[in-house]
């Protein structure tokens, strides 16, 4: 009778993984994917434990946390988003950590031989032609944003505002362009590097919009105790490496 309740005992300890052994669930700016797929990759293989990344735009992320998704860590294009569900006590402030940096570009497809330079009352309009600008939702997607900002400052937001394909999110538009289907597109540079189907045109002087930063943070509702873990990774120098890889800049630990 000892040996069969002790078989039974063993069983249950091999069907019922620990706390610590389920996935840390990332909700993260769609910006991120290639970059935080190596990341989870490298932090599996080096720790033995997983990261589940769920990718859309921060507007998107953020108001479906505020509906009660199941993240335990929220890593957002832009700092308003994540002050979204601040306000709503729906983020542990003290865990955020300005994570990155980053660039807006403006993109081609590979075979395109349209050159601008970016500069106060350039011709977007006429290099786009009867084509559309691909760009992120203007009024919600921070990549939307950062570009119409831009383009506001450099005076020729009017000549394209009825030219803009608004996609859900910035990797969305990044493949408008790549597919031939928006002659240009306003994307991040890290996204321009990620895609051989774009060429960068040209970049955005910084001081046109907002800076960008992407910063990261535990959710309140978190009970995983290796999201603080992921959270630490995230600013360790095998992470560093693979951010700047992709033309992030690392702020964490600077």
């Amino acid at each position: 009778m000892r040996r069969f309740l002790a078989a039974i005992a063993i069983s249950l300890c091999v069907a019922l993984p620990a706390r610590g052994q389920e996935p840390v669930t990332v909700f993260a700016a769609a910006s991120l994917k290639t970059a935080l797929d190596a990341i989870s990759e490298s932090w599996s293989q080096e720790e033995g434990r997983q990261a589940t990344v769920s990718y859309a735009g921060s507007s998107a992320l953020a108001r479906q946390i505020e509906e009660g998704a199941p993240a335990d860590l929220f890593i957002s294009a832009d700092l308003d988003w994540m002050a979204y569900l601040a306000d709503r006590d729906l983020i542990d402030t003290a865990s955020e950590r300005r994570l990155l940096g980053n660039r807006i570009v403006l993109v081609a497809p590979t075979d395109s031989s349209v050159e601008l330079s970016i500069a106060p009352g350039f011709d977007l309009a006429g290099a786009l032609g009867d084509g559309r600008l691909a760009m992120a939702n203007i009024d919600a997607v921070p990549a939307g944003r950062y570009g119409k900002a831009a383009l506001e400052t450099l005076g020729v937001w009017d000549d394209v505002a009825d030219k803009v394909a608004q996609a859900e999110n910035v990797r969305a538009a990044l493949q408008l362009v790549a597919l031939g289907e928006a002659p240009l597109g306003i994307v991040y540079q890290t996204d321009a590097t990620a895609e051989p189907g774009v060429r960068v045109v040209g970049t955005f002087p910084e001081d046109s919009h907002d800076p960008i930063i992407y910063p990261a943070a535990l959710t309140v509702a978190s009970a995983n105790p290796d999201a603080a873990a992921f959270l630490d990774y995230l600013q360790g120098d095998e992470a560093r490496g693979i951010f700047e890889e992709q033309g992030f800049t690392v702020l964490a630990g600077d």
